[in-house]
C-alpha cells in the first residue's frame, strides 16, 4: 500500500474542511474533560484505521500529560482493569458504538451506560467529538493523509 496521498482536501475543498474544522471547534468547546476527548479521538481512530488522526493525536495526548501504558492499553480498555475509570470506560464504550455501527444502532444498554457518567450536555458533547472524529477519520482514510511524523521524515520524535 502506498502512502501517497491522494488529494489536499484543504486546497480542493477549502469550504467543505472550513466548514468541518468549525465542527470541531464547535464539539472541543462543548465542554468534554480533555482526557476523555483524546481517548476518544484515538480509539476511533484505532478503529477506523486512520494513522494521521492517530498521530496527531496520540503525541497530542503525550504533550498533554497522558500515560504511555493508558495509550498502549487503550485497545484493550475493558480487559485492563482500574487503569480506566468508569467513566472513561462508558466513554469509550460508546465511542466504539458510534465508530461500529455494522450491527444496527447504538445498542440501548451502551447509551445509558454513558449518560450514567455524563449530563445530557457533557453527553452532547460526547457525541459531537465521536462524530468529528469518525469524520476526520474517514477524510483522511480516503485521501490517504500523510500524518505529519511522515511528513517530517518518518522519524520519531519525543514529546
Amino acid at each position: 500500500m502506498t502512502t501517497t496521498p491522494r488529494m489536499d482536501l484543504w486546497k480542493t475543498a477549502p469550504a467543505l474542511m472550513k466548514g468541518m474544522y468549525g465542527f470541531q471547534q464547535a464539539a472541543s468547546a462543548a465542554g468534554l474533560d480533555p482526557v476523555i476527548g483524546e481517548l476518544v479521538k484515538i480509539r476511533a481512530s484505532q478503529i477506523n484505521r486512520c494513522a494521521y488522526c492517530l498521530d496527531m493525536h496520540f503525541a497530542d495526548a503525550r504533550k498533554n500529560g497522558e500515560s504511555q501504558l493508558r495509550l498502549d492499553l487503550l485497545p484493550a480498555w475493558e480487559e485492563a482493569g482500574d487503569l480506566f475509570t468508569e467513566r472513561e470506560r462508558a466513554a469509550l464504550a460508546l465511542t466504539e458504538a458510534v465508530t461500529e455501527l455494522t450491527d444496527g444502532f447504538v445498542p440501548d444498554e451502551v447509551y445509558e451506560r454513558a449518560a450514567k457518567h455524563f449530563d445530557e450536555s457533557e453527553l452532547a458533547a460526547l457525541i459531537g467529538q465521536i462524530v468529528a472524529i469518525n469524520s476526520w477519520n474517514r477524510f483522511n482514510v480516503t485521501v490517504r493523509g500523510l500524518p505529519q511524523s511522515l511528513r517530517d521524515g518518518g522519524q520519531e520524535t519525543s514529546e
